[in-house]
């Protein structure tokens, strides 16, 4: 989470909603980072999706089977669903998204015993300061 916790504030100072993600082998060495970069133009530039997208050149497979997330928010829905199929095993983040989180707060579709594929869940590690780090960002923006 240290790490994931750097590119999110990384993020921020780029003008980027401030969430991080990384992705870790089962020997907990990273094999990818991602922070937020829609501002950039990307409209799928969320962090999740980078950090899928390297750890998958790093093994050179789709499949991320024996890997684990760990991510400062909620992933939405279109994150969640990827992280569902790149096959990740273990999801970890931080602070809950009552608006558009799709892994416990609008619905849990990694979780979802319909899909080929189910992710261990652990929600709300690190919470307070995800959370901080997201609403100091917001009441800067709003001053601004």
């Amino acid at each position: 989470m240290i790490e994931a916790m750097r590119l999110a504030e990384e993020a921020g100072a780029a003008g980027e909603v401030p969430i991080g993600a990384v992705i870790a082998d089962r020997d907990g060495t990273i094999i990818g980072r991602g922070r937020n970069r829609r501002e950039e133009g990307d409209p799928l530039g969320h962090a999740e999706i980078f950090a899928i997208r390297e750890a998958a050149a790093h093994v050179g497979d789709w499949r991320l089977s024996e890997t684990t997330m760990v991510v400062t928010l909620e992933p939405c829905a279109m994150c969640a669903g990827a992280i569902v199929n790149a096959r990740i095993d273990r999801l970890i983040f931080g602070a809950f998204d009552p608006k558009a989180g799709f892994c416990g707060s609008l619905g849990n579709l990694v979780q979802d015993a319909r899909l080929n594929h189910r992710v261990e869940l652990t929600s709300g590690f690190q919470e307070e300061r995800s959370r901080e780090l997201l609403q100091t960002f917001f009441r800067n923006l709003r001053r601004s």
